[in-house]
């Protein structure tokens, strides 16, 4: 157990005595969890965020001199051929690990569990996970080489999302290949400074937002694992985007033919005022201004062509390179900046013992964010991807981005690959495709993929209106 005496000099010193207000009532495990938890903190590290972010609000200052930075177009532009290659050297050199951002909760889709446990797909409801798993299985067969998976979980749901794997068999992947890595966490301050107990023997804690998931991994070992196992990029996704390419060789090599540490991929804003950050120059360097920062004036300017010219939103699809990461998390620190964040955060009242669930913000979150990497970075690149291939995702119950939108938009994704291939997709009278299809991994990745394994079926491929067609590993299947 961690020292009684040298804790309640350091509360003292950084005036938080009254984390122990109730310290003598709880018994021993509970007072282990207590001190375990107020042992770890870095009391001067957290006091100097106080000063600077919770007892002022930091005043956002826009920059004068913002410019739109240079895209590379969907596919790849001049570069197309000589990108792919690159990554797809890469990859089957073994030089990739994927990484997704997985700590979140169904719960505001109505779903009990982790968010990458929700069933996704339109005709077998694969969950979000095994989407994923079969990217990478069906990568690993085609490179013939072993691609390690990161996935960041959260102290409420790292023990459901390791169960689910197991449960599951790791959707056909090596368990040595799978790495769960936990998230950080910082305790959630109110407004005169104090901490919050969230009970009276634990902290009231937050996820540090997902610029921590650099610092896990560092922190959990992963980039040493990285290291030891010859990887050099890291291909960043998060986890409710089910048209995501977890493994695109045209990007990886995009990246390593630019030199680049960092790189994003983004789409065309539909409007000023998407919500989406925008990708912006600043003194040389890529940076991301929130679509709530950008000032009017700069969010609804044009080119001469009509189109905006700050169009380049921002999906949180990077690649880093392993060594940016090693350097921006070295020496147990984070070169990444805090951001604040007001909320609603239910805690011990230290005056009467009670719990309290406030009706308004009463408290502050501090979060990193990893677009914030970018500008950290020597050298950068963003690359325009297609909303229809590569963006639909799962955040609300109903309406945008919601389980609907984003079935329908697999639908269309995998319905426009057929029709290249030219197989004939049954369509209503208003133009509406007529059938619900999935297409595996497993079985084609890619519109050129596709092509190829169709010529593999014992028979053309006829699809009906009304039909459910899933093609998986094995063919075609029809039904669930």
């Amino acid at each position: 157990m961690a020292d009684l005496g040298s804790i309640r000099t350091i509360l003292k010193t950084y005036d938080q005595e009254h984390l122990l207000a109730w310290f003598e009532e709880l018994d021993s495990s509970q007072q282990s969890i207590l001190l375990a938890q107020l042992d770890a903190l870095d009391f001067p590290q957290i006091q100097s965020w106080i000063e600077q972010y919770v007892l002022q609000k930091p005043t956002l200052e826009i920059p004068t001199n913002i410019q739109p930075p240079q895209i590379i177009p969907f596919g790849g532009g001049d570069n197309a051929e000589a990108a792919r290659a690159q990554g797809q050297e890469l990859l089957r050199a073994g030089k990739v690990a994927a990484f997704v951002v997985a700590g979140g909760q169904g719960t505001r889709l109505g779903f009990e569990g982790p968010k990458g446990c929700y069933p996704a797909t339109p005709v077998t409801e694969k969950p979000l996970f095994r989407v994923f798993a079969e990217q990478i299985n069906a990568a690993q067969q085609t490179y013939g080489v072993s691609i390690p998976w990161y996935i960041l979980t959260s102290p409420i749901n790292d023990t459901a999302t390791q169960a689910h794997f197991r449960q599951n068999n790791f959707w056909g992947l090596d368990p040595a290949n799978v790495k769960f890595i936990p998230q950080g966490t910082l305790p959630a301050v109110g407004y005169d400074g104090k901490l919050l107990l969230g009970r009276k023997y634990r902290l009231a804690v937050n996820p540090n937002g997902h610029g921590g998931s650099l610092t896990a991994l560092a922190e959990s070992g992963a980039l040493a694992d990285m290291a030891e196992r010859g990887i050099d990029y890291i291909s960043y996704f998060q986890v409710d985007n089910p048209l995501v390419r977890v493994l695109d060789p045209v990007f990886l090599g995009l990246v390593a033919l630019g030199d680049a540490e960092a790189a994003a991929k983004s789409l065309s804003k539909r409007d000023p005022y998407e919500k989406l950050g925008n990708f912006c120059v600043v003194d040389d360097k890529t940076t991301i201004i929130e679509y709530s920062d950008l000032p009017a004036e700069l969010a609804e300017a044009c080119n001469p062509d009509g189109r905006l010219k700050f169009s380049a939103g921002s999906i949180a699809i990077h690649i880093f390179r392993r060594d940016f990461v090693e350097r921006i998390t070295a020496g147990g620190t984070c070169l990444l900046p805090i951001h604040r964040a007001d909320k609603k955060v239910p805690h011990i009242d230290p005056a009467t013992g009670k719990r309290v669930s406030p009706d308004a913000p009463n408290a502050v979150k501090l979060e990193l964010f990893v677009f914030d990497a970018m500008p950290l970075a020597e050298k950068t690149v963003i690359y325009s991807t297609s909303r229809g291939e590569e963006f639909s995702p799962i955040k609300n119950a109903e309406g945008e981005d919601s389980p609907a939108t984003s079935k329908h938009d697999q639908v269309r994704r995998y319905a426009n690959w057929l029709e290249a291939a030219g197989v004939a997709i049954p369509r209503d009278a208003m133009g509406q495709i007529a059938a619900a299809i999935e297409i595996s991994p497993l079985f084609a990745d890619s519109p050129e993929m596709l092509k190829a394994s169709l010529a593999t079926l014992p028979e053309p491929l006829n699809i009906h209106a009304g039909d459910n067609v899933y093609l998986g590993s094995r063919g075609q299947i029809s039904g669930k």
